[in-house]
């Protein structure tokens, strides 16, 4: 007898087990658990769960097909729209989109509708289940800068609308975020991550791989060898800093290349050659879903590791799911601490780490309360690592070679959100390199807007 009332539990890994191993934590829904799930949804008719979703999947007729057993037809109403299922059912925060507007979750617990998504991307994969390639084409070139999720999202669609899709992706793998960004214990490479490309491809979208543009090649170089339309979904991959001292220091490393080494270039692996120091006790400075990644990643390569926060549980960013799985497995929260120097021994490398301790103070303009040092509360922290995981943003290397390319003051590229059309005709962007450093289900969302976009302008030409 279902609860109607509670979500049917999703089987874990056991804490203890999956602090040592990078196997994938969460091991989701079997066939029965998944109908036992779908049969809770209220199948509303002014569905609040579709609008609470970046890329408009229709929630309740997937689920309800789920519920009937008809896991076919759910994978083919959630493909109408998403072309990542497998990513978002793993990584989206479905807890304040679709499942934070589900109308059960009013007076009991919302419908999973992450991990049943999952499972209906896991099981047509299983089954061998993946979407067809139009079988019109337009005869229209159009390029695609970047193979993470936004470009994936844009070429996807486009390609189903019959145009000739090419992405073009600087690294050796293509992915983007979801191959060097996320760790394999949240999101498996080669059983996901890689599947999910194929199934693009199968739509006719060619992949390029090793081309940087702006470097191998220009935007306008593109548009004068045929490409009629170019979409710009290239990320926000340049690290920040603090600005303290010591910050150089051997042993202090971004985020993003710590992850990076581990992830995409398999350094927690014996049998790869890619050096990365796990060290023994590490600080991760930040509190988003990259400083949890990068947190877990040091802790099952052996270290101690500390999260150090400069607001309080509260005001951490990161997926509140994340944040429980990191204290399950024993990550240290050193919360409403702010680093001031970073301790460096006589051959350069890090030995510790000074910091203050912080109150909160008025809410600042994003609405969070400032954290305000107290005074005389400065101690140190014995460290001999440090990961900083403090935000990205956008490579400027594209708009500075980009002639009529308008950029903001935090270097990302200014592009309607509507339609993703920049101030370059022809050119349009979306996601990270639009936004900043955001989450990869609204960096789909902006592809799909662009993938209409240049659909628009290249049908009105």
């Amino acid at each position: 007898m279902v609860d109607v009332m509670k979500k049917v539990p999703v089987r874990e890994q056991n804490p203890e087990v999956r602090a040592k191993n990078f196997e994938e934590v969460c091991l989701g829904y079997n066939e029965e658990e998944a109908m036992a799930e779908a049969s809770r949804c209220l199948n509303c008719k002014n569905a609040m769960c579709v609008k609470g979703c970046p890329v408009s999947i229709n929630i309740p007729a997937f689920i309800h097909e789920v519920k009937e057993g008809n896991f076919a037809e759910a994978y083919r109403i959630i493909s109408e729209s998403s072309a990542l299922p497998a990513v978002c059912g793993r990584v989206c925060p479905q807890e304040t989109q679709c499942e934070g507007k589900c109308i059960r979750g009013i007076k009991g617990e919302a419908i999973a509708i992450g991990k049943l998504e999952r499972f209906v991307a896991d099981w047509a994969r299983e089954n061998g289940i993946s979407p067809e390639a139009p079988k019109e084409k337009k005869g229209k070139k159009v390029a695609v800068i970047g193979s993470g999720p936004s470009g994936l999202t844009c070429a996807g669609d486009l390609a189903k609308m019959g145009y000739d899709v090419t992405i073009f992706e600087a690294l050796h793998k293509a992915g983007g975020v979801l191959v060097y960004g996320i760790p394999e214990f949240r999101l498996p490479k080669e059983t996901v991550v890689q599947a999910e490309v194929e199934n693009v491809k199968k739509l006719g979208v060619k992949i390029e791989t090793n081309v940087i543009v702006g470097k191998s090649v220009r935007i306008d170089e593109l548009m004068e060898d045929g490409y009629e339309a170019v979409f710009i979904g290239s990320g926000a991959g340049l690290p920040r800093f603090m600005g303290i001292p010591g910050e150089n220091a051997n042993g202090v490393f971004s985020a993003n290349e710590y992850l990076t080494r581990s992830n995409l270039m398999k350094a927690f692996k014996d049998e790869y050659d890619t050096p990365i120091v796990a060290g023994t006790k590490v600080a991760v400075v930040g509190g988003g879903n990259v400083a949890m990644d990068a947190a877990r990643t040091a802790l099952r390569l052996g270290a101690e590791v500390h999260i150090v926060y400069r607001r309080g549980e509260d005001e951490l960013p990161a997926r509140a799911e994340e944040v429980h799985h990191a204290k399950e497995e024993g990550i240290i929260f050193d919360l409403l601490t702010n680093p001031t120097e970073i301790l460096v021994d006589e051959k350069g490398w890090v030995k510790g780490m000074k910091c203050i301790r912080m109150e909160l103070g008025e809410a600042d303009a994003s609405g969070r309360r400032s954290p305000v040092e107290v005074p005389g509360s400065e101690f140190e922290m014995e460290l001999d690592t440090v990961i900083m995981s403090l935000g990205t943003s956008p490579n400027p290397l594209i708009s500075s070679t980009t002639k009529g390319l308008d950029i903001n003051k935090r270097k990302c590229i200014i592009a309607d959100e509507n339609n993703g059309q920049t101030s370059k005709i022809g050119v349009f962007a979306g996601g990270d390199a639009v936004t900043g450093a955001a989450t990869v289900i609204l960096a789909m969302g902006a592809g799909k807007a662009a993938a209409k976009g240049i659909d628009e302008y290249l049908n009105a030409k």
